[in-house]
């Protein structure tokens, strides 16, 4: 059973009211079709309501829910054929990224993406969808053999940041996450990131260098967790609500200030709810993307991502 959340409360209870009813107009043979109808057509109101107009710090639970869709699952519902390819040739396979080959609607694409888990073995295994270097070397290796032939990327963005541990540090973490950053800029091939989950730091950012930045209506995109910034800016991670808040970190935001390009609508309740519905709409939005991009050559696609990042702030002069 999903997780509920606490500003879902007043639907869920609807839905129990109409299971109920139905129920009883099946068991005692009654007609309350009628009064069944009034309540579906509220619970839809209440649904439009309340799903449209969330706050920040209830965008960041969905972001956070445990049943969330993952990078693998979205491969598997909108990708045909995905083969999946390990290792960074330097050191050795971190499984907090995945990545590989695929085909969308006839067309070779390379995926990568944060992995995290949803159970306490898997999310070991997974590291929780940190990555160590090698994650990002592998990241890496798969984008310059996507450009080497001339395959678009897609990026999955789904990471609280990267592996902050000593192991990570020895082997050069933040000059793997830069490097990723210098290489994704010049890549000569378009480059899709979505952020489906929470987008945390430079560890998202190591995957969102992209011509087009698309955004899941729930997703979270900042340079530090909320709880992370109301430590440092009030000593008290209680007020992570409050932080959440001021940071601007929601798709809604985002798009206002030109960081994303484009939020992918979720279905009611968050894309946990239905992954097949939540997938089909992504499909479109990548076709649509991809179609946008496949009319530049590999040196518009390179200045195109330039002036993206370029227009991203205001400069105020005193």
């Amino acid at each position: 059973m999903s997780k509920t959340m606490p500003f879902e409360e007043p639907v869920i209870k609807l839905r129990q009211k109409i299971d109920e009813l139905k129920h009883i107009a099946q068991d005692a043979d009654v007609d309350m079709s009628g009064e069944i109808e009034k309540l579906e057509a509220r619970l839809g109101q209440l649904e439009k309501s309340i799903y449209s107009n969330m706050a920040p710090w209830d965008r960041v639970q969905v972001a956070r829910h445990p049943e969330r869709p993952t990078t693998l699952a979205y491969i598997a519902a909108i990708f045909e054929n995905f083969i999946e390819l390990h290792g960074d040739r330097l050191f050795g396979d971190d499984e907090a990224i995945v990545g590989g080959i695929a085909s969308f609607d006839g067309q070779p694409i390379t995926i990568i993406g944060h992995q995290r888990g949803k159970t306490t073995k898997e999310n070991i295994r997974r590291n929780f969808g940190m990555p160590h270097p090698e994650g990002y070397r592998k990241a890496l290796r798969l984008m310059k053999q996507a450009e080497k032939f001339k395959r678009p990327i897609i990026c999955f963005i789904d990471t609280k940041g990267a592996y902050p541990g000593k192991a990570a540090e020895e082997r050069g973490q933040s000059e793997a996450i830069a490097r990723n950053l210098i290489e994704m800029a010049g890549l000569k091939v378009p480059v899709i990131s979505i952020v489906i989950g929470e987008g945390g730091s430079g560890g998202a950012l190591a995957l969102g260098v992209a011509n087009r930045i698309l955004m899941l209506e729930n997703s979270t995109y900042s340079v530090i967790s909320p709880e992370g910034a109301a430590s440092i800016l009030w000593k008290d991670a209680s007020l992570a609500k409050q932080a959440a808040e001021a940071m601007k970190i929601t798709a809604p935001d985002l798009m206002d200030m030109k960081i994303i390009d484009t939020i992918i609508p979720e279905v009611a309740g968050g894309a946990h709810r239905d992954i097949e519905k939540q997938a089909s709409t992504m499909k479109e939005y990548l076709t649509a993307t991809l179609t946008e991009l496949a009319i530049l050559n590999e040196e518009e696609l390179v200045q195109d991502r330039y002036e993206k990042f370029k227009a991203i702030g205001q400069f105020i002069e005193n």
